[in-house]
């Protein structure tokens, strides 16, 4: 079995695997080579992140800097916004879907570590070699997510759509769909409902209106 296929099986595989190191080697040279473009440089952005991502939807736009670990484990949908900072530890899969925004200093990890610290220094892989191992969980994040800035999202969450995380939130457990949850860890705060729309706050809505869906 290739180290790839036990990441997705959820089990221990080896990080050095020279496979597994050639992706990660082009991911982050593809990272690196974004976050040196300016941001007006569109034509070499618009080329770049394709080759970044394992899928990336219609009117997408990473601010840069990114990093990308793998990059091909991540699939972006439609109109996503990255803000500075973004990092992506995509061992396993990260699925993000429509609308979602991103705000300064975003991470998902996914990555898993033993909690023994011998364990973590070295095991036997299966061909009885000594080892640095480790194991990685997913990360589904929905549509129309908001996460705000400093957010950790860790391996093995479920964000569902419409949610808000507050800013600097560690999110370790799921998240219900159409919640604001925050904090470290991140817990649920309450529902959001259709009193938190704008048409309620006539002093910060202006001369601006609210397009009902």
């Amino acid at each position: 079995m290739h180290e790839e296929d036990k990441i997705f099986k959820g089990i221990l595989f080896n990080p050095l695997d020279p496979e597994l190191r050639a992706m990660k080697l082009k991911s982050h040279n593809l990272s690196q080579t974004y976050s040196n473009t300016y941001e007006d440089e569109t034509e070499k952005r618009t080329a770049l992140l394709p080759q970044m991502l394992g899928k990336l939807g219609k009117g997408g736009f990473i601010q840069g800097p990114v990093f990308l670990h793998y990059g091909q484990h991540t699939e972006i949908g439609d109109n996503f916004f990255g803000n500075y900072n973004l990092t992506i530890q995509d061992d396993a899969k990260v699925i993000i879907g429509d609308n979602a925004n991103f705000g300064p200093n975003v991470t998902i990890v996914t990555p898993v570590h033993p909690l023994i610290a011998s364990e973590r220094r070295q095991m036997l892989d299966g061909n009885g070699q000594p080892s640095h191992l480790c194991y990685a969980k997913p990360v589904t994040i929905g549509n129309d997510v908001w996460l705000s800035a400093n957010v950790v999202i860790c391996g093995g969450v479920t964000i569902g759509d419409g949610c808000i995380i507050g800013a600097g939130s560690v999110v370790t457990h799921d998240i219900p769909s159409n919640t604001f949850a925050a904090g470290v860890p991140c817990r649920v705060i309450r529902e959001i409902t259709e009193m938190d729309s704008m048409v309620h706050y006539p002093d910060i809505i202006g001369d601006c209106t609210v397009i009902k869906p």
